[in-house]
């Protein structure tokens, strides 16, 4: 055994049906005494987020909330975040929404007591050891949707507005320090988001689970991942107040983000410069690349993906697989290109050169290389 590696797994996560009576106190314990809560436009019109509020001013923690958030953050929403948090001298974010108004929190909690811009924190070798570790707030999450898992990540995604490309922004520290996972939040999420919060997070456990890289502990979580995920996600879309299905989805979304610590691939790599240029939704393009991704690394992974069919009761080996995929995006109605989506195909070449240095693209079992990534273009757009 030659393999040297530091493994990484989450905080304390709070799963169960109304368990987000429990935000004030989540937030002392995590030593928050005047939270800012971070969410996007669209939550912060909803009553969860109202009930967020007064739970935290009833007792105590004041009631101040940030959601200038778009749906693929940016730069310019993070500054404005950071100026909302230092102007009220808050002390920690709750992070409340999806994958968007999670990334965002933690985001602001990171860079709110940083000197340094944002783009020096980026996941780039030991970039984070940047950062003042010291002045990063503590984070309460509390996911709306199960998809991204940001909830125990330890990183948050944003747009880079002058270059139009997604960055990966990691510290350790943004771990937030308690998580609260109540499906009864997810229940009125319209279809489409409830598709494709849910293929992400299958998405993010099958490349966790391809990827190269030795990460035992990653790729068996990966695999009880997609198990959940390929069990419950056509139940949440067909009966969507049952409870049960929806927090499989929200312990499989979870899943998926411990697991791809072991790495992602070209879905992502294709997927991040997508969404830059065109603001798709980030599931719902995953959805959509998918199979092509997985024919491409069909040489490399056959194997694999047998023994994964093998214990999800699907019978076929790789192919066996590569249907119950294709079949469970039909079934929800996932178009076969992203032209659907509103992708035209003027600015390929951008998009190749875009998705071969993307920082998922090094996960991907074959190398993709300039040559592929047009070739996969070309098939999806």
């Amino acid at each position: 055994m030659t393999v040297i590696a530091t493994w990484s797994y989450p905080t304390e996560i709070r799963f169960g049906a109304g368990r987000r009576t429990e935000l004030a106190e989540a937030c002392t314990a995590a030593g928050i005494g005047r939270p800012l809560v971070v969410t996007d436009r669209g939550v912060a019109a909803l009553p969860l987020t109202e009930e967020a509020l007064e739970r935290l001013e009833r007792a105590g923690l004041g009631r101040s909330l940030f959601a200038e958030v778009d749906p693929n953050p940016t730069d310019s929403n993070l500054a404005a975040g950071v100026a909302a948090f230092r102007a009220d001298a808050h002390d920690g974010v709750v992070a409340l929404g999806g994958g968007s108004g999670l990334d965002l929190g933690k985001l602001i909690a990171s860079m709110a007591g940083q000197t340094r811009p944002v783009w020096d924190f980026e996941d780039i070798g030991d970039w984070w050891t940047r950062a003042d570790a010291s002045a990063i707030a503590p984070i309460v999450a509390v996911p709306t949707t199960a998809g991204t898992g940001s909830e125990v990540g330890r990183a948050g995604v944003i747009t880079d507005t002058a270059h139009r490309v997604k960055k990966v922004i990691f510290h350790p520290k943004m771990l937030p320090r308690v998580v609260i996972l109540d499906p009864e939040l997810t229940v009125g999420l319209p279809r489409t988001v409830t598709v494709g919060t849910g293929m992400d997070a299958l998405v993010h456990c099958l490349e966790a689970y391809c990827a190269p890289s030795y990460h035992p502990l990653s790729q068996g979580i990966a695999v009880e991942g997609l198990r959940l995920a390929f069990d419950n996600l056509s139940r949440v879309v067909a009966v969507p107040d049952d409870l049960e299905a929806r927090g499989h989805m929200m312990s499989a979304a979870a899943m998926g983000a411990i697991a791809f610590q072991k790495g992602l691939g070209a879905i992502h790599a294709l997927s991040h410069p997508v969404g830059a240029h065109y603001g798709t939704h980030h599931g719902m393009t995953n959805a959509v690349v998918m199979p092509a991704v997985l024919r491409f690394n069909r040489p490399a992974i056959a194997d694999k993906i047998a023994a994964l069919a093998g214990y999800l009761g699907i019978a076929g080996g790789f192919d066996g697989f590569y249907d119950r995929v294709v079949g469970l995006r039909a079934s929800l109605g996932v178009p076969d290109r992203l032209g659907a989506l509103g992708v035209p195909r003027d600015r390929i070449d951008t998009l190749v050169e875009m998705a071969v240095i993307d920082p998922t693209a090094a996960g991907n079992p074959v190398p993709l290389t300039r040559e592929a990534a047009r070739r996969l273009f070309d098939e999806v757009i």
